[in-house]
């Protein structure tokens, strides 16, 4: 019997996902939040206690509260931005959930958002720059890009190995998608119904794409990488109820130089508080920014590059990676691939992000009918 306090994932859904100036270019974050916030709440009648979005890049100010109030929430309903940056949307639900879990029974809708196609542009005393540090002078700060390819280095994962993994990605969310195992999560917005990726003919193509960093003999390319992109997702969290349980979460601290290997000691934590191996999860899924990062985490957690229950409809590497949306993207793929999908209850599932500077995310969920 699940305790009346346990939060509870009995919505999920999420918007297409596009490319950086591609069909939902013209956006914004709220925009692009307010209908899946909506949907959430339709499809739960309850009171809201709060709207609790993971954001990135822009626009700055609290797009949670922006985007309930674009969502038709009443006035009462407040909001909360959170930026964990690739974690955003995933720390946003558990957030939440904490609130559930402390005893507060209203719904919470909670998720995350970006768009980077209208992030604005950043300056500091007058000078133009790509991101805000993810770590203080005297700390490594590599952007992911130049992290996942050290990552790689010192992996020792070769060109070949990632480019299997992201034709893998392409493959199998090019079958969900023919299926329709996409279509009852998606929101369509903006005439947008479906997602930009993936594309059939990448897995062919991989071998063209010219490394990133080829002066260093680098591996990564734009092929067996994420593309920025924009999208929202947002799930609805209720005390009991039928769904997507909260189990464990975790948040935690690594080396910035390798912020890729985040997941890894999330994931432990989480196994060690629910009293539970990696052998007892049905599904996971982790947000595939970098190729060679995934498979550098699932080596470390001893999961194969081809393990049926990881990203099994695909993931970033096909879809996009919309930072402050993915974690929660995650949830939302869990939700269809465990409750949707009719997985008897005590069935497992676990999401996990790295996240730039050193941090990794992740929640353990059980489905509950």
């Amino acid at each position: 019997m699940v305790d009346p306090n346990t939060p509870v994932v009995v919505a999920a859904r999420r918007t297409p996902i596009a490319p950086k100036g591609g069909a939902l270019a013209r956006l914004t974050a709220a925009e692009l939040a307010a209908p899946v916030v909506r949907a959430c709440v339709d499809e739960v009648v309850a009171e809201v206690g709060d709207v609790v979005l993971g954001n990135c890049v822009g626009p700055g100010g609290n797009v949670a509260r922006v985007a309930a109030l674009a969502a038709g929430l009443d006035v009462s309903v407040p909001g909360m931005t959170v930026d964990r940056q690739c974690g955003s949307g995933l720390a946003a639900i558990i957030t939440a959930a904490e609130a559930i879990r402390a005893g507060d029974g209203r719904l919470r809708i909670a998720g995350g958002v970006e768009s980077c196609s209208t992030a604005p542009v950043r300056i500091a005393a007058g000078v133009a720059y790509d991101r805000a540090p993810f770590a203080p002078p005297g700390h490594p700060d590599p952007d992911m890009v130049r992290a996942a390819q050290d990552l790689a280095v010192l992996d020792g994962i070769d060109r070949d190995r990632q480019d299997a993994y992201a034709a893998r990605s392409h493959r199998r969310a090019v079958l969900t998608r023919s299926r329709g195992g996409f279509d009852a999560e998606l929101v369509p917005l903006a005439g947008v119904t479906t997602d930009a990726g993936p594309r059939e003919r990448v897995p062919t193509m991989l071998d063209r794409f010219p490394p990133l960093f080829p002066d260093i003999g680098g591996t990564l390319t734009a092929g067996n990488s994420c593309r920025d992109s924009d999208g929202a997702a947002a799930v609805a969290l209720a005390p009991a109820g039928a769904g997507l349980a909260v189990v464990a979460t975790a948040t935690v601290g690594c080396d910035p130089a390798l912020p890729g290997l985040g997941p890894v000691p999330a994931v432990e934590r989480v196994l060690a508080t629910a009293g539970v191996t990696l052998a007892d999860v049905a599904a996971i899924e982790i947000v595939e920014a970098f190729a060679g990062q995934v498979l550098a985490v699932l080596t470390r957690l001893g999961l194969g590059d081809e393990d049926e229950r990881v990203c099994a409809d695909g993931g970033a590497l096909a879809l996009g990676h919309p930072y402050g949306a993915s974690g929660a993207v995650s949830v939302v793929r869990l939700f269809s691939r465990l409750v949707r999908s009719g997985a008897p209850a005590g069935t497992l599932g676990l999401a996990t992000a790295a996240i730039g500077g050193g941090l990794g995310v992740a929640a353990l969920f059980e489905v509950v009918r």
